[in-house]
């Protein structure tokens, strides 16, 4: 098994390696680096906008250039957060709290020297789990008929909407949201229009393209329209600075590796984003450490092991992704969907028919990282400078590049007003304190979940028990039940804790 590994491997190094394919790679980790630098701009964004480029590339370096957008960004996004206490995006938050202090006395080049450190070690063990994991996975999943796949992605939609940032009810509903705009068009089976609205541009559906670039950019942007104010950054460093001590080393040790066992577990299970990750992370060596009460004053470990989760599942992301199609956030859901574009159905078949696409990618995760280190050490200043530009500059340049992006994918100004829509509904769910991660994941998944669904009940002449009497399917769907049962206890004690410490504070009204 190892050598064929090795072999197959060997093989991905030569696809990555085509001049092509490397020059992609490299667009991507650069746009990525310099995504997560800037705030407000994720990773997300600019998947987003970048999106309809690929309708006229190969699928290789295509895959190869967002792949490297999504752990690019990952990079660049602990920039700000350690030299600024500009957390551009949420998982960073967290690296900001012994991040920024490090910076404040002095040593932010070693802090930014272990982040890089902790994040290619983090994700060459993510690389070597996605490598002898996803054939095996692939070879359970050759044993999924249409009620086990419907099971999982049941628990991947439960799990992605349950586990978003903010209120559990509020991510199922968002979840809901988007199952019902992936049902927008024409039925597969019946040939008739559902929810079209009498609008002939619907009859395709709603475009992947433009609900992404709506509710992740434009949203965004509508969002900080009247932000006019500019980061100024007085920090200075050099090459020298950013090397860690042997001591400083050995104390990010072992936090390195507790938090790249963490992002590994983590990144298996759909559903759970960086951001849950690297909180986790954080909170466990705070809980093991001898002396807690100093994180938060610029501790080693506060910063290498959630930056070392953040990588190491950003990496293993890709295993459900790949081998059974399941995408575990909002950006994999993308990514699925550029996959679903160039004609590609990721699953079990994937590895077989399309080689060059698995392990090309694989072997371009080590090039890319590669390329990051090397990019990051003499650029730290540069970075920092971009940090600088104002918004007012910012906001029309990318709208503009939005505008051309959508246009381009048919041709059609009726793609732009979609974007428009679901920018101004983007705008306001985040207004209100909705996460809009869900509404893409289920628009990705909602299709085919009903087409497993539907062949499901065929097969078995109507019988609903279908989902019961297959072992693996009523694994799932008893883990999906499970789920919900959790989350409905968990809110409901929630409740119930804020209205006894509501009724204890005011007496005299719980008494009325």
């Amino acid at each position: 098994m190892v050598s064929s590994a090795l072999h197959d491997l060997w093989f991905g190094f030569g696809v990555a390696f085509q001049g092509t394919n490397l020059m992609w790679s490299f667009f991507g980790v650069l746009v990525g680096n310099l995504i997560g630098v800037l705030p407000g701009m994720g990773a997300l964004s600019a998947i987003s906008i970048l999106l309809p480029l690929t309708y006229v590339m190969h699928p290789v370096p295509a895959i190869l250039m967002l792949a490297g957008i999504f752990y690019g960004s990952q990079y660049g996004g602990a920039i700000g957060a350690i030299l600024l206490n500009l957390p551009s995006h949420p998982p960073h938050a967290v690296t900001c709290l012994d991040g920024y202090p490090m910076t404040r006395a002095g040593k932010g080049g070693t802090a930014l020297g272990i982040t890089m450190i902790c994040s290619f070690f983090a994700a060459s063990v993510g690389i070597l789990v996605m490598i002898f994991a996803s054939p095996l996975l692939t070879t359970i999943a050759f044993k999924f008929g249409p009620a086990e796949i419907f099971s999982i992605m049941l628990l991947g939609l439960l799990a992605g909407s349950t586990m978003s940032r903010g209120s559990p009810l509020k991510g199922v509903a968002m979840t809901l949201f988007g199952l019902l705009c992936g049902v927008v068009g024409t039925d597969v089976n019946t040939g008739t229009f559902r929810f079209a609205l009498d609008i002939p541009e619907l009859s395709d559906g709603l475009e992947l393209v433009a609900i992404a670039m709506g509710l992740f950019g434009v949203a965004d942007f509508i969002l900080n329209v009247n932000r006019m104010t500019t980061v100024t950054a007085k920090t200075k460093l050099r090459i020298r600075d950013m090397r860690p001590s042997l001591a400083e080393l050995k104390e990010a040790f072992w936090p390195m590796v507790r938090g790249t066992g963490i992002g590994t577990l983590f990144g298996a299970m759909p559903g759970t984003g960086p951001t849950i990750t690297t909180f986790v992370a954080y909170a466990l060596e705070r809980k093991i450490s001898k002396t807690p009460e100093k994180f938060g004053t610029g501790m080693i470990a506060g910063v290498a092991s959630p930056e070392a989760s953040s990588h190491s599942k950003t990496q293993v992301d890709f295993i459900p992704t790949m081998s059974l199609g399941i995408p575990g956030d909002a950006v994999m859901a993308l990514i699925l969907g550029a996959l679903m574009i160039q004609g590609i159905t990721p699953g079990p078949q994937l590895i077989g028919e399309h080689p060059d696409i698995f392990w090309g990618l694989i072997a371009s995760f080590w090039i890319g990282n590669v390329l990051l280190m090397i990019l990051n050490v003499p650029m730290i200043g540069v970075w920092v400078k971009l940090l600088q530009v104002p918004y007012r500059y910012l906001f029309p340049s990318a709208m503009f590049f939005i505008a051309v992006g959508v246009f381009s994918t048919q041709s059609s100004l009726f793609q732009i007003w979609e974007v428009l829509a679901f920018g101004l509904i983007g705008a306001l769910l985040i207004y209100l304190e909705f996460s809009v991660a869900p509404i893409l994941l289920g628009f990705v998944l909602g299709p085919m979940v009903e087409e497993n669904f539907r062949r499901s009940l065929l097969l078995s002449r109507g019988d609903l028990t279908v989902f019961l009497q297959r072992p693996i399917s009523c694994t799932f769907v008893v883990a999906s039940a499970l789920l919900l049962i959790g989350v409905t206890w968990s809110t409901w004690r929630a409740h119930a804790g804020r209205k006894s410490a509501l009724n204890v504070a005011t007496p005299e009204l719980a008494s009325e």
